[in-house]
Formats: structure tokens, sequence, C-alpha cells
């Protein structure tokens, strides 16, 4: 099978997967419990997301790995559970998604501070926090890294240097930002624009962002990143809208058919890898996929 880079080499345009918490919620993870403790305790729950996506339309699907590098886990008391819990997330997307595609591990924030930002966590200690998850990523049946969700380039470069210095596997490396007076920026203050570059710099294989914007937001934030690195693939994984609280519950106002409406104008804007996160379904997906696929049919004709 191809990989994800010559596919999008290639000129396809590959699908993502959508959200995983929202999902997890649904399936009766109960609030403050570890949804990356989910993968042992709960394996087909965990796999029938994956196969839910599949059966969407994603040509790749994310392991339920967020939060699962050991310095975030330590904060549970469970970051002996760091190999356990990484080696199981990728395994189970692995048995459901066989050959029929990919399977990204997801690498999230630790939700520290590395002591060049104000905090205590040294590089050192940054890069051999990634490199354990990561391994065992890998060793589970990844096909690629996906460093998501990132607002630093510190901690995001360590993760990306732990992937590509410990395994072959492509890198991809996605930011959130948000829309601020003089322009979208991670909480750090980086642009679309240099987050793209530095990740690039960094190593990183396809560069992105996702969560914190809808569709909308997410292609004037493409159009900035293309500008920056003109060759580089970009990843982008929007939410269902920016939440509202309906009856003391969260939803998510972006339908399938609004979100579908908009992904010719994401990819004319440069994407290359179309999702979803917070909010987003197998059915926005669904309507999603059969969108970007119109556009590539179009574009072949």
């Amino acid at each position: 099978m191809k990989s994800i880079l010559e596919r999008i080499a290639e000129g396809e345009v590959l699908i993502s997967d959508g959200a995983m918490g929202t999902f997890l919620y649904a399936k009766g993870l109960a609030q403050g419990e570890c949804p990356e403790s989910w993968c042992v305790t709960h394996p087909d729950a965990v796999r029938e997301i994956a196969e839910a996506y599949i059966a969407a339309g994603s040509d790749i699907v994310e392991t339920n790995s967020f939060g699962g590098s050991p310095l975030r886990l330590k904060l549970e008391n469970l970051a002996d559970k760091t190999h356990e819990f990484n080696k199981a997330s990728a395994a189970l997307a692995k048995q459901a998604m066989g050959n029929k595609g990919y399977v990204a591990a997801s690498v999230g924030p630790t939700s520290v501070m590395m002591d060049g930002e104000g905090g205590e966590v040294t590089t050192e200690e940054m890069y051999e926090c990634f490199k354990a998850q990561i391994l065992a990523l890998a060793e589970g049946g990844a096909d690629a890294i996906c460093v998501e969700t990132q607002f630093s380039i510190l901690e995001a470069t360590q993760a990306i240097k732990a992937a590509k210095e410990n395994t072959n596997l492509p890198v991809i490396c996605t930011f959130t930002f948000e829309a601020k007076p003089k322009g979208f920026r991670t909480m750090s203050g980086l642009t679309p624009a240099r987050a793209a570059v530095e990740a690039a710099a960094a190593g990183a294989d396809v560069v992105g962002a996702n969560c914190g914007n809808g569709i909308a937001n997410m292609i004037e934030i493409t159009k900035q990143m293309r500008a920056a690195v003109p060759t580089v693939p970009i990843l982008i994984h929007a939410n269902a809208g920016a939440p509202i609280v309906v009856d003391g519950k969260t939803t998510f106002p972006e339908t399938p058919e609004y979100m579908a409406s908009r992904v010719k104008e994401l990819i004319e804007a440069g994407a290359n890898i179309i999702g979803g996160c917070c909010g987003t379904s197998p059915a926005h997906i669904t309507a999603m996929a059969k969108a970007a696929r119109a556009c590539t049919l179009a574009a072949k004709a």
C-alpha cells in the first residue's frame, strides 16, 4: 500500500476521522475518567469508534492516546501505564483499519510548561516523555505520528524530534489557534505561518491546525499556512463550530451539510488531509468525504 505522503504527492485529498472524546462520552466515559484507560478497560468501545469512522469514509483514523504522554498521565497517577495504554490504542485502531488505510497516533500536549517558557520541565525531560509515548504507539502498529493541538513550538519540536529520531514514520504536527484582534494566534503567540514554518523546519512531514475553530476560520488559517510553506502537506481538523450550551448541555452548531459545503474552499486553500475535531461525528465525515471526493473527480475531469 502506498504511504500517506505518496498519495498526497499524487494529488489525492485524504479523509481523516472526527471527534474521539465526544464519542467516548456517548459510550459512557465518566467525567474525570482517563480516556486513554479505555483502551485497556473498554477495548471494544474504542475499536468501534474507529470502525464507525472507517465506515464513514475515513482513510486515516487516530488513536485514543491524546493524553497518553507520561507527563500528562502523571497528573492522574497513571504514568506507569504509558506503554500499556499507548500500545493498546494503536493496536485497536490498527485492528479496525487493517490494510484499508492508515492509523495516525495522537500525541497531544503534556499540559506542563517547559523551563524555556517559565515552567520546570527541561528539554531533555520533554523529549524523553514523548519518546516513551511514541515508541509504544509505533510498537502498537501506528502508520504515522500526529503531534496535535499544540500551542508551544518548544514542546512541539521535542515531540517531532522524538518521533523522527526513534521511528521511521511520517510526522504530522498541528496547532490550535484563537482568533485575536491582530489575527490567529496560539496561546503562546504563534501565527499560522510561523507555526507551519517552524514545525516543518523541525522535521514535520505534514503541518496543520486542529480544534479551536469551525471550518470557516480554518479556511483562512489554511491559506496563511499554505503561503508560508508552499510544498508541505497540510492537515485540517475543524470543530463543528464554536460550542454552545443548550439546557446545560454543550453542543456544536455546524451540521454535516454545512461543513461539507465548505470543503471545496478548504481544498482550494491548500488542505491535503481533511477531518474533524470537537463536535464532529461519522455523519460529518461521511458528508465531508463525499464533498472532497467530488472535488477530486472534478479536478481530474
